[in-house]
């Protein structure tokens, strides 16, 4: 499990089982319109060599510090060692319409911007704070209790730790939403933006692979029913 990379610089997929997916965009563009709608292949199923399980079993002693104490600024990641945490690169990475501050942990923190909401398409404020820069949250595609249930806990710390800062799995969204959203696995959430579904299937499903994550049948039912939304390529 150690040799795991990291998946992507951003959201641009690498997928292994022929999910073409269009170039990106400019790269200060928001997540929505840098990776733009993928397409798959006829016949492409979008959970190859993800391995499905009947049922998700929770764990025991799921904590959230076991995937680090706080965001990192790692040098194996993209961008990584520039000064700020994975927190404030996601947000400059899918907000616009940007300013910046320097503070302690990032010198070009972002300090108001624009999000265009993937999960709701909502367009919202952002600006700096501790109440007021909760209107816009960081999730984790696939959260880090349910990747624990699918076997994070057996990992090495060094590895959670690399899962729960991976730019692939992080996405800039409405703060609201993702409080709804929780640990909830795609059986039980999907964004209320339905629009969002392919890209969210396929990077989902990229996630569980490049990490050898299972998935429950539910949910596979779910996230292929989702990247059946993806135009044919």
């Amino acid at each position: 499990m150690k040799r795991v990379a990291w998946l992507a610089a951003g959201v641009a997929l690498a997928v292994l089982v022929a999910v073409q997916v269009t170039s990106a965009a400019r790269q200060d563009a928001p997540f929505i319109a840098r990776a733009e709608v993928p397409t798959v292949a006829p016949g492409v199923d979008v959970l190859a060599g993800v391995v499905e399980i009947p049922v998700r079993v929770r764990a025991h002693d799921y904590r959230r510090a076991a995937f680090g104490e706080s965001w990192t600024d790692d040098t194996s990641a993209p961008g990584g060692r520039n000064g700020c945490d994975t927190r404030n690169d996601i947000l400059d990475r899918d907000l616009i319409e940007k300013t910046y501050v320097s503070i302690k942990r990032c010198p070009t923190a972002v300090a108001t911007g624009v999000l265009h909401d993937p999960y709701s398409n909502a367009v919202i404020a952002f600006t700096r704070g501790n109440q007021v820069g909760a209107a816009v949250q960081i999730d984790h595609l696939v959260p880090l209790a349910l990747a624990w249930d699918l076997g994070a806990f057996a990992w090495p710390e060094d590895l959670r730790v690399r899962f729960a800062n991976d730019p692939a799995n992080l996405i800039a969204v409405a703060g609201a939403v993702n409080q709804d959203k929780g640990d909830a696995e795609p059986a039980d959430w999907m964004p209320p933006n339905r629009a969002f579904w392919c890209q969210y299937s396929v990077q989902f499903a990229e996630v569980l692979r490049g990490y050898a994550l299972p998935i429950d049948q539910r949910s596979a039912v779910v996230l292929r029913d989702a990247a059946a939304t993806c135009p044919v390529g």
